[in-house]
């Protein structure tokens, strides 16, 4: 647990000792925040629906972006071998990158909270679903993460683990998708809606917190990490 806090810290101020993490921190809220009030006076709802609707798209790109750096980061500043001589489990590297991400990437999308301040202050919104949706877009952004983390493990170039974690990420979001659900085969329909991303995070932004969905993310998280560790384990070995 010391190894894993270690490099969560470590992990954690390099986000704001550059200025890539604010740039996407502001770059985040100002696209969040112009989509949504863009369409939140012509829809008359006093809702945070048309934000969370955004979300999955909205991190699709976003979230690679922070990933995209974290393996290959030290490939470029030549501490990939330092750390892999080190005596710390791969499984610690692994977890402790991964929840300096997923720390940075739930800051950031608990600073749009003004949008809440918004919707109370013109209309008596449902919390219930307000609530889900954030609790929904942490789980979904913890699942992207590690995604794009396992992406990132592949290669040392940052643009092309840049688009292996989009072109995932997309595969995970669009195969649970009406329009996917629509031309594959009836008896295919419950897997394929059961593995999408988007299907899970707009149950729980109903505001009904079912233990399926969490336990949906909870794997996916496990199972890229887990192929994370794997592919260290494979570099290693060459």
């Amino acid at each position: 647990m010391k190894d894993v806090i270690t490099i969560l810290n470590r992990e954690l101020k390099s986000y704001f000792d550059s200025p890539i993490g604010y740039v996407f921190i502001t770059v985040f809220l100002v696209l969040s925040g112009w989509l949504f009030y863009s369409g939140f006076f012509l829809v008359n709802q006093a809702s945070l629906r048309a934000f969370f609707d955004l979300l999955p798209w909205m991190y699709l790109f976003f979230v690679p972006a922070v990933t995209m750096r974290l393996w290959s980061e030290e490939n470029k500043q030549g501490t990939m071998e330092l750390l892999m001589t080190l005596p710390v489990r791969d499984i610690d590297v692994v977890i402790g990158k991964f929840l300096a991400s997923f720390m940075f990437l739930t800051f950031t999308v608990f600073l749009t909270f003004p949008l809440i301040l918004s919707v109370t202050a013109l209309g008596r919104p449902d919390m219930g679903p307000i609530i889900g949706g954030y609790l929904g877009a942490v789980l979904m952004g913890g699942a992207y993460l590690a995604i794009g983390m396992f992406a990132s493990s592949l290669n040392e170039n940052q643009i092309i683990t840049f688009i292996l974690g989009v072109v995932i990420c997309f595969g995970m979001f669009i195969i649970g998708e009406s329009f996917v659900l629509m031309r594959a085969p009836g008896s295919w329909v419950p897997l394929l809606q059961h593995l999408g991303i988007g299907a899970h995070f707009r149950s729980i932004g109903r505001g009904v917190i079912d233990s399926r969905n969490i336990i949906y993310y909870l794997s996916v998280i496990g199972f890229f990490l887990f192929l994370n560790i794997k592919a260290l384990e494979n570099r290693k070995g060459h």
